[in-house]
């Protein structure tokens, strides 16, 4: 009796805490796939608002999904916001469409693809179907077949160059051919046909592909003018590595692939080959300076002058050039230095009239700008402004108005600065003019001539809206369009709320997102879940308007607080030193932020539960996952991580090489650079896992191999720790599949939820 008294006090007692700390032992799981993103998206299907514009004209038309569930199709005039139905009945038009080309068109469904219109003409457009033009006459309404002197109205494109293969030279005087590896010409005067190369190998090739007879078409080199050029990529040195495949058919078999990874002698070497007909003399230019440089070569390219740039593996040095085609020299234009490495993401470089002008991206003020030269290199002026700006892609060059328009981060006062806006600004620096200044994520469209836009703009937590408007006076803009949400939130839908918290150094601003369930309850207390992801290249935090962004708001249904926020070091589009934080630190800079916003969050609101925060990310937000709960091991309790680069050591160059560092030493007798790189691996903190962690994989992933995983695991064994883990099998670095999602509910429902602590290592029982 005695012994039954203690089992009901014991019993009565995990009551009292539990009541005192509400934890659902139960999640609703009905809840959570209700809002899903694949739940929720019926309910503004068919509402994206993409749009067209029509060639000649102020115009642009789109369609929508509308609350009578028919497609609208509007055509808008940019310059004074008038819209006005494109077709006037849809239920007709799809009766005379069925007629004529016995084909079905759902008047429910936004999806009539193939109208062109005109150029200049906004009265009527085709439609091609089934073998058949079809056209409407939008003052009308009605809907033929064209006879047989109508032609379908397509508007003109306008046409890309490249580097396309063209064997022949501007007189076709000459052919050039491959074989084997090499390359080879013919004198299409005489017939002859002569060897120029015998260096091609596997990997390192003159050719697309090894063939025995020597043909035309064969060859991945272009002629400029009367000079042929081309651009090598050298992989040869490169090591392979590889994984077992066990689902494909038959027996497993092993993939191997060339992986170059930090610090490796062997990596991608480039040479430009340069050969002149005319005195029948090949050779590869002069492009060296930095040992296992990156070279790209420009797209421009005409019979004078070919660009290149290369960047010193540091990642601390690039260099424009150019090449004189007809004799082959180079010529260095600019060349910058960026410590401690460049922006990788947002550096770029646009060539104005054949290279008369240079716009060049350039760091050196700490933010990211445009700047103008000439074209023998010689600085003119800074183009875009502002102390806080970072400059970002380049929309539109008017040559001869001499402006540009760009896209802006960071520029609007108190604004959040991950958020997208564009700017006009003359080349001379000056009339800089916002063109986007809604606090939100905006993508802009600009017409055919550049005087009109189309502002797509929403943020997490704002519907997505139209907004036309004239180039030179934004502030006219009208209003066209905006997403009806009115379905999704009867549904059940809410938008997370946005935060700005400090950083641990409590001086940063640092810009995230709260996922609250539908039904919370701020008497209650919630279990936290952070979803990471620390950059440095992207921060991966969706801006725009999403229902159900990476499946946060679904695990938040299951009653949890889930946020994603970014740390310091995690984006290129706050400034060099932000971006650049976590240089010679790559594992351990996004943690205490990540940590600190938590406790930031739970100071505000009593509703975060201290004694059950989470953690889960994908790929480098794996890494970030498992650093974080083996650096804070009473802090986070529960921690999921998938495809994670655990030991940068082993994962590409490029990453380690550019974010962690990369030590350089030449011998003093031989002039020969080598270069090392070791960054710390999360299988170095093994031993101080207390919590509970599941590790994730795919086994067939190139992007970040399995094998990181699987030395996570082995170091977790070695220390005797309990983890779980868990292969998908086929899956490569995109594992996401309603499988993995689910692992990740329940393992938080399991041990979040219904967390009792017990112990990890499983060697000694504690």
């Amino acid at each position: 009796m005695l012994r039954n008294l203690y089992i009901v006090l014991a019993v009565f007692s995990a009551f009292t805490v539990y009541a005192g700390t509400p934890r659902s032992l139960s999640a609703d799981w009905q809840k959570a796939e209700r809002m899903s993103g694949d739940s929720l998206e019926k309910y503004i299907s068919g509402q994206r608002m993409s749009t067209t514009w029509v060639e000649g004209t102020p115009c642009f038309y789109y369609n929508v999904k509308e609350n009578d569930g028919k497609a609208h199709y509007y055509i808008v005039d940019a310059s004074t916001g008038q819209r006005r139905d494109m077709i006037k009945d849809i239920t007709r038009f799809a009766a005379d469409y069925a007629r004529i080309t016995g084909d079905t068109l759902d008047v429910a469904s936004p999806a009539l693809y193939g109208i062109s219109f005109r150029p200049g003409n906004t009265r009527r457009f085709t439609v091609t179907r089934k073998g058949k033009t079809l056209i409407y006459d939008i003052r009308s309404g009605k809907l033929k077949e064209a006879g047989k002197s109508e032609k379908a109205e397509k508007p003109k494109g306008s046409r890309s160059v490249g580097f396309g293969s063209k064997a022949h030279n501007a007189d076709s005087t000459h052919t050039m051919l491959g074989c084997g590896y090499d390359l080879y010409v013919r004198n299409n005067r005489t017939g002859g046909v002569t060897r120029l190369t015998d260096d091609g190998r596997e990997d390192a090739s003159h050719t697309y592909r090894f063939r025995n007879d020597t043909i035309e078409n064969n060859v991945p080199g272009f002629w400029a003018g009367n000079r042929f050029i081309q651009n090598i990529y050298d992989n040869s040195g490169i090591r392979e590595m590889g994984f077992i495949e066990s689902l494909g058919e038959g027996r497993p078999r092993v993939n191997t692939f060339r992986m170059p990874m930090p610090g490796d002698e062997g990596v991608r070497r480039f040479r430009i080959y340069w050969f002149n007909p005319e005195t029948g003399l090949g050779q590869y230019l002069p492009i060296d300076k930095y040992p296992d440089q990156t070279v790209d070569m420009n797209y421009h390219r005409s019979a004078d002058a070919l660009y290149f740039t290369r960047r010193s593996r540091r990642g601390d040095r690039i260099d424009l050039c150019r090449i004189n085609v007809p004799d082959g020299t180079v010529t260095e234009l600019i060349s910058e230095q960026c410590e401690p490495h460049m922006n990788l993401t947002l550096f770029n470089y646009r060539l104005l009239n054949g290279g008369r002008e240079i716009i060049w991206w350039s760091e050196r003020t700490g933010r990211g700008n445009y700047y103008l030269y000439d074209s023998e290199g010689n600085l003119r002026n800074r183009i875009t402004t502002g102390d806080s700006l970072v400059a970002g892609e380049i929309v539109r060059i008017d040559t001869l108005g001499r402006s540009i328009i760009f896209a802006g981060y960071g520029n609007e006062p108190d604004g959040d600065p991950y958020l997208r806006h564009y700017y006009s600004a003359r080349l001379d620096g000056s009339e800089q003019m916002s063109l986007t200044p809604a606090e939100a994520q905006h993508e802009l469209s600009l017409s055919p001539d550049g005087r009109y836009g189309i502002d797509r703009y929403s943020r997490i937590d704002m519907s997505p809206r139209l907004r036309a408007f004239e180039i030179s006076h934004p502030e006219r803009g009208h209003l066209v369009d905006t997403m009806d949400l009115s379905g999704l939130i009867a549904a059940g839908w809410k938008a997370p709320e946005r935060f700005r918290v400090k950083a641990a150094d409590g001086v940063t601003d640092l810009y995230g997102m709260m996922y609250l369930p539908g039904d919370f309850d701020p008497t209650r207390k919630y279990p936290i879940i952070s979803n990471v992801y620390p950059g440095p290249q992207d921060d991966q935090i969706t801006r725009e308007f999403a229902v159900d962004d990476n499946g946060n708001q679904s695990l938040a249904e299951l009653g949890f607080v889930v946020i994603c926020a970014s740390s310091r070091g995690s984006s290129p589009l706050r400034g060099r030193d932000f971006y650049t934080y976590g240089y010679g630190n790559l594992r351990d800079y996004p943690l205490a932020d990540d940590r600190h916003t938590i406790e930031e969050l739970a100071r505000r609101h009593p509703f975060i539960d201290l004694d059950r925060v989470g953690i889960y990310g994908h790929s480098g937000g794996a890494f970030q996952t498992v650093a974080a709960i083996l650096t804070y091991p009473d802090f986070y309790k529960v921690a999921v991580a998938a495809s994670g680069n655990h030991d940068n050591n082993i994962y590409i160059q490029w990453w380690a090489e550019a974010f962690h560092g990369l030590d350089e030493s030449t011998d003093s007798v031989t002039g020969r650079t080598t270069f090392s790189c070791k960054a710390p691996t999360n299988m170095e903190l093994a031993a101080s896992l207390r919590g509970r962690l599941m590790l994730i994989t795919g086994d067939v992933d190139k992007n970040v191999p399995p094998s990181c995983t699987y030395r996570m695991a082995d170091a977790l064994i070695r220390e005797g720790k309990r983890f779980d883990m868990f292969i998908l099998p086929g899956k490569d670095h995109g594992v996401m599949c309603p499988y993995y999602q689910n692992l990740i509910r329940y393992y938080f429902v399991d041990n979040l939820l219904d967390y009792s602590p017990g112990h990890t290592d499983i060697i000694n029982h504690k």
